[in-house]
C-alpha cells in the first residue's frame, strides 16, 4: 500500500468579489490557518493542501477540472467563510468526479459579545454561506459528508479523519485489479456478481487466470527464495522443530513466494483462490494468503471477488490505525441462552493483522479439497469492538451491509487448528443475524477491529451504492421496511426503463 501522506485532499473555500479586496483577503488567510491546523492534526492520515479562494464560476470550474486530473488529489474539503453564491458551483460540480466533504465551520470558536460588529458579521457568514451551498448539493442530488463544527473540536477532526481513510480507499479502489485463480465455487450463487457493474460502479477490476498460470510462477521460486522466507517463519511465528523442519512448510513458502511474485508483476492489489481447483499445487495456499493479507492484499475465497475487493479497501483505510482486518466466515453458532456468539473463522485463511498473540504455525490435514496437509498460521483475536462488512449484487445494484459486533474471549478448542474469532453481532445473535440474511449478506466478510461503521459508510456514499447497518438499535420491523424502501429509492434514482 502507499505511505501515508503520499495523497493530498484540497481545502476549497467559496467566497464572492461583493465583499471587497481586504475581505477576501481575510478569507483567504483564515482558510489557510485552517487547512494548516488540520494538516498538521496527527489524526488526518493525507496531506490537507489550502487552495486559493474562489470567487467566480470560472474559477470553480477551473479547480474541480484540475481535482479530476490531478493524480495526487483524491477529494476536495469545501467550505464557504462567506456567503458564495450556488449557481456558481454548478457547473464545477456537475463535473466533479472526486469525493468531496462539506465542512461547516468558521474561525472563530466564540462569539465576541462586547465587539461584535457588522465588519465581523460580514465576514463570518458560514452559518447561512454553508446553507446555500448545502442546498445546490442536494438539488444536485450530490453524494457529500457534512461535518458540522468548530475546527478545532476533536469530534470534528475525527470525522474528518474518517472520511480521508475513506477517500484514500476510494482512489485505491479506482486503479484497483483483483486476480482471480480458477472461477467461482459452484452452485454457489452470493459470491457470483456482474463485474462489469461492479467496474462502472467500484472502480476495480477482475482478471481471471487458470491455475497452471499461478503454478507455473510457483515452479519458479528458487531455494534462495524458500529459504529466506523459512526464516521468517522461524523467527516470527511459534513452530514445533518438526513443522519448521517439514517438506510441507517448505512447500508452503514456495506458494507464498510464487504467488507473491504473480501478484507483484502483474500489479494486483487483491485475489481469491478455489479449493475447487488447485490442479498442480500441493496444497491449499493458507500461510501464503494469511501473510499476503498481513501486507496489504485483500482476499477472498472459493472466487469470492467482491470480499477481496472489500478486504483491500478496508486495508487501506486501517493503515497505521490500531487493530487488524481480515477476511472472515460466520462458521457455527453458539445457541447457549445465556449468551449467543458467533464462531467467526475460515479453512486457513484468516490474516494475523487481528491476532491477539504471537501466532503458531502448524500443519494438519484439510477435510476439503483433497490436496495434501497445509500449513497455516493459528490464533485467537482480542476481545473489544468489530465490524462485519459484505457487499453484496442485487442485480440493479450493489448492496453494503455492516454488522457491528462485540468480539469475547474465546474458550480453547484443541481439536480445531485455525484461527478464529468469536464475537456477538449486535444487537444479539437472533436479531442480527436475521437482519443480515433479510438484507441478504453474504457468508463471507471483511473483517475489522480497526475501523468502524462510519468508514464504511462514506466508503459506500463514495461508490454511489446503498448502505444499511446493523447496529445495537436495529429493530426488525424497522430494518425491513428500510429495505423495502430502499428498493422504491434505487429503482427511481437509477431510472425507470
Amino acid at each position: 500500500m502507499d505511505k501515508l501522506k503520499t495523497r493530498e485532499v484540497w481545502f476549497v473555500t467559496g467566497s464572492q468579489h461583493l465583499y471587497g479586496p481586504q475581505t477576501l483577503k481575510q478569507v483567504a488567510a483564515d482558510s489557510a490557518k485552517i487547512a494548516v491546523a488540520l494538516d498538521k492534526s496527527p489524526k488526518i492520515s493525507q496531506k490537507v493542501v489550502f487552495k486559493p479562494v474562489l470567487t467566480t464560476p470560472e474559477s470553480i470550474y477551473e479547480l474541480c477540472s484540475t481535482a479530476n486530473n490531478s493524480r495526487n488529489c483524491i477529494g476536495l474539503i469545501t467550505w464557504m467563510h462567506t456567503f458564495s453564491p450556488a449557481k456558481m458551483w454548478i457547473k464545477g460540480l456537475s463535473v466533479l468526479t472526486k469525493p468531496f466533504l462539506h465542512f461547516h465551520t468558521q474561525l472563530n470558536r466564540d462569539i465576541p459579545w462586547d465587539t461584535i460588529d457588522m465588519n465581523f458579521m460580514n465576514l463570518n457568514q458560514s452559518a447561512h454561506g454553508d446553507r446555500e451551498f448545502g442546498f445546490i448539493g442536494t438539488r444536485m442530488r450530490l453524494n457529500r459528508k457534512v461535518v458540522v463544527g468548530h475546527y478545532q473540536d476533536p469530534e470534528a477532526i475525527d470525522r474528518i479523519a474518517v472520511w480521508i481513510r475513506a477517500a484514500t480507499a476510494f482512489n485505491d479502489a479506482l486503479n484497483m485489479k483483483v486476480a482471480r485463480f480458477g472461477d467461482n465455487m459452484r452452485d454457489v450463487a452470493v459470491t457470483e456478481g456482474n463485474k462489469v457493474n461492479a467496474q462502472i460502479k467500484m472502480g476495480y477490476s477482475v482478471y481471471g487466470y487458470g491455475i497452471g498460470d499461478l503454478v507455473s510462477a510457483v515452479n519458479k521460486v528458487t531455494p534462495a527464495e524458500i529459504k529466506r522466507l523459512l526464516s521468517e517463519y522461524s523467527s516470527e511465528y511459534k513452530m514445533t522443530k518438526s513443522v519448521a523442519t517439514s517438506d510441507t512448510l517448505a512447500e508452503a513458502a514456495r506458494i507464498e513466494a510464487g504467488l507473491e511474485s504473480f501478484l507483484k508483476s502483474g500489479g494486483f492489489k487483491a485475489f481469491t483462490t478455489t479449493f475447487e481447483d488447485l490442479h498442480g499445487l500441493k496444497q491449499l495456499p493458507g500461510i501464503a494468503v494469511q501473510r499476503l493479507m498481513a501486507k496489504g492484499y485483500g482476499f477472498g475465497a472459493e472466487g469470492d471477488w467482491k470480499t477481496a475487493a472489500l478486504v483491500r479497501s478496508m486495508k487501506v483505510m486501517a493503515q497505521g490505525l490500531k487493530g487488524g482486518t481480515s477476511f472472515m466466515e460466520d462458521y457455527t453458532y453458539h445457541f447457549d441462552p445465556a449468551g449467543m456468539k458467533v464462531l467467526g473463522a475460515h479453512m486457513l485463511e484468516v490474516c494475523p493483522s487481528i491476532a491477539s498473540a504471537k501466532p503458531a504455525v502448524e500443519i494438519h490435514q484439510l477435510s476439503i479439497g483433497g490436496k495434501a496437509d497445509p500449513a497455516r498460521l493459528v490464533f485467537k483475536t482480542a476481545p473489544g469492538k468489530g465490524i462485519n462488512a459484505s457487499v453484496i449484487d442485487l442485480g440493479n445494484r450493489f448492496r453494503m451491509i455492516v454488522n457491528e459486533v462485540e468480539v469475547v474471549k474465546c474458550p480453547d478448542m484443541p481439536k480445531l487448528p485455525v484461527a478464529s474469532v468469536l464475537w456477538t453481532p449486535m444487537p444479539d445473535l437472533k436479531t442480527g443475524a436475521a437482519a443480515w440474511i433479510f438484507a441478504g449478506g453474504a457468508h463471507h466478510t471483511g473483517f475489522s477491529t480497526a475501523v468502524d461503521k462510519e468508514y464504511l459508510e462514506d466508503f459506500a456514499g463514495m461508490l454511489g451504492i446503498e448502505f444499511v447497518l446493523i447496529d445495537e438499535k436495529c429493530n426488525l420491523d424497522t430494518f425491513r421496511k428500510e429495505l423495502k424502501m430502499n428498493e422504491i429509492y434505487y429503482h427511481i434514482s437509477g431510472g425507470i426503463a
